[in-house]
């Protein structure tokens, strides 16, 4: 069934999709928000309170992502209704019941998001004949594994030190989300001098003023522990990494964990989003007034849709990495230039970038 929402605008979107079968335990929605530039581009969540606005809001995001990047792909997104920790056949099932649903959808290429993986896609693909996001076995490239995102992240905070008083060289780190994206980006700025001093998952915070030993840290979530089983570590309540003492916060994990209750409670001067929209614009307002310089999302954390894209038209994993940074690091510059310029909202300035993009891509498309 095909819905008109409530907010659609100039740009979409394009589609929204709602997708039932009871048979199959089956419960979804897809939004296909604008494929001016090309065929939308976007991944699939699995969670139990994922809902149509976060679908909605998330396809626009990757519409943005994509068209700041360059890519020739529109933006679209999908939201399973279920626990990700379901055993790996029911998964499997769920995965390609959902696939079979999507098939006449051709305008959208699915790929991972918080809750599916690489094996996920594969499954997809097998139903389908399309996704991106692939095993390396069949051709993939494997953005999790490579931390294709929290490289873009670390690029883009390399490129802010020109305009904030943070420098990566001893910087300490709050990562918000733990996970894949959260974890290599953790890697990438430690890698440029950073220091991590506080992290969090679903148990809750980990807080390690000398710095987290990334190894022993990786080696406990791999074991299926908690970042709260890192030794001598203190432990506080999953929101406290947001108000950590840090230079640098890197939300990774759900939306809107940043929002005005917590705003002021910021210790960051520097904030880059990992995450999809982790945090309001009333918030990202609060924290410009404060000289607090965010990074946006879809400038930040484009590093994985660009791995895709580069896995889609067939490309290697060190083209991919290569083209991460290039895009990553123009595009933030391009952003933080306007910001210093003429003092406006990051937000504000990545919005203008993108669909300055995404309406001269319309103005060629057929109009009679």
């Amino acid at each position: 069934m095909t819905a008109v929402f409530e907010t659609a605008d100039e740009f979409g979107p394009e589609k929204v999709v709602h997708i039932s079968d009871a048979a199959a335990g089956l419960r979804a929605i897809v939004v296909i928000d604008n494929t001016a530039i090309g065929p939308s581009v976007g991944g699939i969540r699995m969670a139990p309170d994922v809902t149509l606005e976060e679908c909605v809001r998330l396809a626009r995001a990757m519409s943005r992502k994509n068209a700041a990047a360059g890519l020739p792909h529109g933006g679209g997104k999908a939201v399973i209704f279920a626990d990700p920790a379901m055993r790996s056949p029911e998964k499997e099932s769920l995965m390609r019941a959902f696939a079979q649903a999507i098939a006449q959808l051709t305008d959208f290429i699915p790929g991972p998001d918080m809750g599916t993986n690489e094996i996920c896609m594969a499954w997809v693909r097998d139903e389908i004949g399309r996704a991106v996001g692939l095993p390396l076995v069949i051709g993939g490239i494997p953005l999790d594994e490579i931390g294709a995102t929290g490289h873009g992240v670390a690029v883009a905070a390399e490129v802010a030190e020109q305009f904030s008083a943070v420098a990566l060289e001893g910087a300490r780190v709050a990562i918000q989300g733990y996970g894949a994206v959260g974890r290599h980006s953790a890697h990438h700025l430690a890698q440029k001098g950073a220091r991590i001093v506080a992290v969090a998952d679903s148990k809750g915070t980990a807080v390690c003023a000398d710095g987290f030993d990334l190894s022993r840290l990786d080696a406990l979530k791999a074991e299926g522990q908690s970042v709260t089983s890192y030794p001598a570590s203190e432990i506080m309540d999953g929101d406290a990494v947001i108000t950590a003492e840090c230079d640098i916060l890197v939300p990774a994990a759900r939306p809107d964990v940043i929002n005005t209750a917590n705003a002021a409670e910021i210790k960051a001067m520097l904030v880059v989003e990992a995450a999809n929209i982790p945090a309001t614009k009333e918030a990202e307002i609060a924290l410009r007034d404060r000289g607090v310089l965010v990074i946006p999302d879809f400038i930040a954390n484009a590093g994985g849709v660009i791995c895709a894209s580069v896995e889609y038209r067939g490309g290697t994993q060190s083209q991919a990495m290569a083209t991460i940074t290039e895009k990553i690091r123009r595009n933030t510059h391009a952003v933080l230039s306007q910001v210093h310029e003429n003092g406006s909202l990051p937000r504000d300035a990545a919005n203008a970038l993108a669909e300055a993009r995404l309406r001269e891509a319309m103005d060629l498309r057929r109009k009679f």
